[in-house]
């Protein structure tokens, strides 16, 4: 495909991915829109401007603040309107309406994109819950159940905020090293993980689970995700109920929803499960993806290092089996409901997709640019995540998620 559309050769926002998005111009508007090189398409004005049908109901949904009214339209919908977005990139010559349809993507504000009614985040990555257990449980860091089931929990939807959003230094309770009684303070151990997430599209009744083989009906997109963690809080409190105030604080995502359609190019098969799962988490085919990941650090206004490349393709368990396992006791899941992966960690240090992986614990300084190190964030530290898929000529990415600590 090519597009009339000047687009930059390693734009993540190529005329292959086309992503949704809640944007405002600067008129004070928040609508929904697509991005396309360095330009959003405004999906209200182009409704306006016919290209949908329905020209007075589409008008009005683009121009509501989120699109879970729009992704309730189902897949066949919302493909149809991508679709019509991308023949009209794609004619022959610049139309007339161009001027009016795009937006600046670089100088509009971005909004989180959905209203998000449940979060729930995953231990997907093998290498990580292995890393972690081998910090806390040498002799056996994977618990019996891991290989068993995707373990998770249910996070706070209220505290995920869409990227650029600052980040406060979360307080509670912590137990100093060699003592007994815990100490109330701010968190010295912040930390991010590098995850993705995707969201439900399509809602199940109570009651009724998801099939491992239909689960990515239900997947709308995709997004990029940074779980900020307080290690030193959840060390003190996670026995015997699991993460709670420190993870709770805050979630970063990246604006733009990546449609599962435009990853298609990108599947592949997720690694060998041993034992073989049990039969409702029995899937097929090419079920991970091959999203590259970056983590890179930024001390105030110095230069930035990037300290971790992963990939998508590590996670043991995939999307489908965490949806199919999270309904199969009949819970049920509502359009624009999150699910994370958990941090996704590779097979070298390099690859390690939190600072307490890469820093062991704090035992090993990790180098910054301009001399200084770091075993976890401290304040003024900006941490910037970046993803994307690449081959034969497309790329298809997710921009970036990025909060600064203060």
């Amino acid at each position: 495909m090519t597009t009339w559309l000047s687009i930059p050769a390693d734009s993540d926002f190529s005329v292959h991915n086309l992503p949704f998005g809640i944007f405002d111009p600067g008129d004070g508007l928040p609508r929904a829109g697509i991005a396309i090189g360095d330009h959003i398409v405004d999906l209200a004005a182009a409704a306006e401007a016919g290209l949908f049908g329905k020209r007075r109901f589409f008008k009005k949904l683009f121009e509501q603040p989120l699109l879970n009214d729009f992704i309730a339209l189902g897949k066949p919908v919302t493909n149809r309107i991508r679709r019509k977005v991308q023949d009209w990139l794609c004619l022959a010559q610049r139309p007339d309406n161009a001027t009016r349809l795009l937006a600046d993507r670089r100088s509009a504000r971005m909004h989180l994109p959905v209203r998000i009614g449940d979060y729930t985040d995953f231990y997907s990555s093998i290498e990580h819950a292995t890393n972690v257990g081998k910090m806390f449980r040498p002799d056996n860091p994977l618990l019996p159940n891991w290989r068993w089931l995707p373990v998770g929990y249910h996070g706070r939807a209220s505290s995920v905020v869409v990227s650029g959003t600052p980040v406060r230094r979360p307080h509670g309770q912590l137990l100093p090293k060699g003592q007994e009684i815990p100490v109330f303070g701010a968190s010295k151990q912040l930390d991010f993980e590098l995850e993705m997430a995707f969201v439900i599209g399509k809602e199940n009744p109570l009651g009724e689970p998801i099939p491992v083989d239909r689960a990515e009906e239900y997947i709308f997109g995709l997004l990029l995700f940074n779980d900020w963690s307080a290690r030193d809080i959840q060390r003190w409190e996670y026995v015997p109920l699991g993460p709670f105030l420190g993870k709770n604080f805050a979630s970063s995502v990246s604006p733009w929803i990546v449609p599962l359609e435009a990853l298609k190019a990108f599947r592949v098969k997720g690694p060998k499960q041993t034992p073989p799962p049990l039969d409702y988490l029995k899937g097929s085919g090419a079920s991970n993806c091959d999203i590259q990941l970056e983590v890179a650090i930024r001390s105030g206004q110095g230069s930035e290092t990037v300290v971790c490349r992963s990939n998508m393709r590590y996670l043991y368990w995939s999307m489908a089996q965490q949806l199919a396992h999270h309904t199969v006791n009949g819970c049920n899941v509502r359009v624009g409901d999150l699910m994370a992966s958990g941090t996704i960690s590779g097979p070298t240090p390099g690859s390690y997709g939190s600072m307490l992986e890469l820093s062991w614990g704090g035992q090993e300084p990790i180098p910054l640019a301009g001399g200084t190190t770091r075993t976890f964030l401290e304040d003024g530290d900006s941490v910037i995540m970046r993803a994307w898929s690449e081959k034969d000529g497309q790329r298809v990415g997710f921009g970036e998620v990025f909060g600064t600590i203060f």
